[in-house]
């Protein structure tokens, strides 16, 4: 705020890029929002907009080829150029089955059981189209009873497709197909129905993403049903799934922690066990540490306890070195004023050393437990598979790639969510730092500090001695 000639108070545009100076609370608010929109936006983008990059067709019907043996179903995904190659062969290949109805062999040499078995694939071809437009559920796609009356339907123009609809070129094949079946018989009789060849429907498809990139709102709705997954015989529910991850990492990262930091205190504070620990350390953190989970397999045989282990290792050194650079890195001024006052060695190590460096340990122990987490997934893969990791391997075996994104996800919140409660925590924990003289007067840091005041009054209260009485009083 700056004063005008007049003595009016003006208000200063801060602004936006300032080296090292932190941004108005609203303006960090504002950013910190966009910085999780923003991925959003595109990914939508990408997802929604079919002129900025969509490479594959996504399958509408069921379509099949008799020089290919791969059978494509409603879903399926193939690239944009194969797509009208795969219309043309379907198209040709009705050609050549309407030239073989006229001639004297319609059959072309095959069975009439033969026959009727391609002819029900046909018919059910039509299923995929039918649920989405909402004629029968997905448990009725194989009913052909169903079906067989919705062909009537579409042939007739008694009701119409239309999320998704069907092509003229299409709608003109269910007539075709329809005058054949009801020649036969009007209504489905699967011991008399139709052998004599149908025509294929020609496939039908949407600009889409690969499957490896499921549009957002595949994902949440798919999150939604993996996180009510029930528990089925020796298949845990996802909330077993997410207990079971979250004890591999806080166990390997917490009993990394027990170890870790007092090496490292010791480590930055006295230079005989800094040269005797941290040259070897500072080698072992270089070595991979999934190379060693055969090793830890055979140690700590294939239930937790080789994954807690693998967690151990990958977070362990690191923690020694950055324990020991973070208790280094106190301020001198502090040691040299406590001898000064006549401290002992173990007294700069209890007094002064550890409550020092207590503040910026914790922001080191913040990142390292991220570091722990990104060894979730290689840690679950140890010995049995197990946990979300087990989860994700499976079915992106399969490809189902709108289940696998719900769990990355929740990985990511899980472990976001617990560094920024850390994070809230660290300015109660340590009221003199910068962000404790913030979180003063955040409301609910009042309540958790007011709560061990209120217990220490009423300890207090009930056990300090009753007043004695004053000379003349009874």
């Amino acid at each position: 705020m700056g004063e005008s000639p007049s003595g009016k108070k003006l208000k200063v545009k801060e602004p936006w890029f300032a080296v090292r100076r932190e941004l108005p609370s609203h303006r960090a608010s504002v950013l910190t929002a966009i910085s999780f929109i923003l991925p959003l936006l595109i990914w939508s983008a990408v997802s929604y907009l079919p002129f900025l990059w969509h490479p594959d067709i996504k399958l509408q019907l069921s379509a099949d080829r008799k020089d290919v043996t791969t059978v494509y179903t409603a879903g399926d995904r193939v690239s944009k150029e194969f797509f009208p190659e795969f219309q043309e062969a379907v198209r040709s290949q009705n050609e050549e089955l309407e030239a073989q109805l006229k001639s004297d062999d319609p059959l072309a040499g095959s069975s009439e059981s033969s026959v009727r078995r391609a002819n029900k694939k046909v018919l059910r071809h039509l299923a995929p189209v039918l649920e989405s437009n909402g004629w029968i559920t997905s448990e009725q796609t194989k009913e052909d009873e169903l079906i067989y009356e919705a062909w009537k339907d579409v042939a007739t123009g008694k009701r119409k497709l239309k999320s998704p609809g069907l092509s003229e070129e299409n709608i003109e094949i269910a007539k075709q197909n329809w005058n054949a079946m009801s020649a036969v018989s009007p209504v489905y009789d699967s011991d008399n129905f139709i052998s004599v060849p149908l025509l294929s429907l020609v496939p039908q498809g949407k600009p889409s993403n690969p499957d490896y990139l499921p549009a957002p709102h595949h994902v949440a709705s798919s999150g939604l049903e993996v996180l009510m997954m029930p528990a089925e015989g020796d298949r845990p529910s996802m909330v077993q799934r997410i207990g079971h991850s979250i004890r591999i990492v806080f166990g390997g990262f917490l009993l990394s922690a027990l170890i870790g930091i007092p090496i490292g205190v010791l480590c930055g504070t006295y230079a005989f066990f800094s040269r005797l620990i941290e040259p070897f350390t500072d080698f072992f953190r270089y070595m991979p540490a999934p190379t060693f989970s055969t090793l830890l397999v055979a140690i700590f045989l294939a239930n937790d306890a080789p994954k807690i282990a693998l967690v151990f290792v990958g977070t362990f050194f690191q923690m020694v070195l950055v324990v020991s650079n973070t208790t280094r890195g106190l301020n001198m001024n502090l040691l040299e004023a406590a001898q000064t006052l006549g401290a002992k060695q173990s007294q700069l190590l209890t007094h002064v050393v550890i409550p020092g460096i207590l503040p910026s340990m914790y922001n080191d122990l913040r990142i390292l437990l991220g570091w722990a987490w990104t060894w979730l997934v290689i840690a679950e893969l140890v010995g049995v598979k197990s946990g979300l990791t087990e989860f994700i391997e499976s079915q992106g075996r399969y490809r189902n790639f709108d289940l696998v994104f719900p769990v990355i996800i929740l990985i990511g919140l899980i472990g976001f969510f617990t560094d920024q409660f850390l994070a809230f925590l660290r300015g109660i924990i340590f009221p003199w730092t910068k962000e404790g003289e913030a979180m003063s007067s955040h409301p609910v840091a009042k309540v958790i500090l007011f709560i061990p005041r209120l217990i220490k009054k009423a300890f207090s209260s009930k056990t300090s001695p009753a007043p004695t009485p004053q000379a003349g009083q009874p």
